[in-house]
């Protein structure tokens, strides 16, 4: 098996589609928090108390849709590198996607700012596996995380303002 992926990763045309499925997974990620922010987004969030330097609404479409573009060709180049410490790295990986989408599940979905905080500090902990352990396979894929856990580290204190302000 380690030949097979070996051989993959050397290929052109699997590098190529390896890059096309993290593309796919990690914008795919991205719709299913995008569901779930929109049915929120134009009346529960308006409505809700935000602090002064929370950024305008058009912001964060623009930020999320290159933090996802980063975060896929990273996954992509942990890939590329093989063998143990890439396959750690992609787990991290795969769970910090699906702790992102929960985080919208639970913040805009169920409109709950207080469980999301505890849910966005797992995300932010997962990111920064993600970023370790990518960082060890592969440097220039942990350097494309790093705006990825800042973002989110100024994710958590909005999301802990809005929920202390809505409290």
């Amino acid at each position: 098996m380690g030949v097979l992926h070996d051989n993959a990763r050397k290929n052109p045309a699997w590098q190529i589609l390896a890059l096309g499925l993290f593309y796919l997974a990690c914008f795919l990620a991205a719709g299913l928090g995008s569901l779930f922010t929109m049915v929120s987004l134009g009346s529960w969030y308006a409505g809700l108390a935000k602090p002064s330097w929370n950024p305008p609404s058009w912001v964060f479409g623009p930020v999320w849709t290159v933090l996802y573009a980063m975060m896929a060709v990273a996954g992509w180049l942990v890939w590329r590198r093989g063998g143990p410490a890439s396959w750690l790295a992609l787990r991290w990986f795969a769970v910090q996607l699906v702790l992102n989408v929960g985080w919208s599940a639970i913040f805009f979905g169920l409109q709950m700012p207080g469980p999301a905080v505890v849910e966005i500090l797992a995300l932010w902990l997962a990111i920064a596996a993600t970023l370790m352990t990518s960082w060890r396979a592969s440097r220039p894929a942990g350097v494309l995380l790093v705006p990825y856990l800042l973002w989110v580290s100024f994710a958590v204190a909005l999301n802990f303002t809005i929920w202390r302000l809505n409290a």
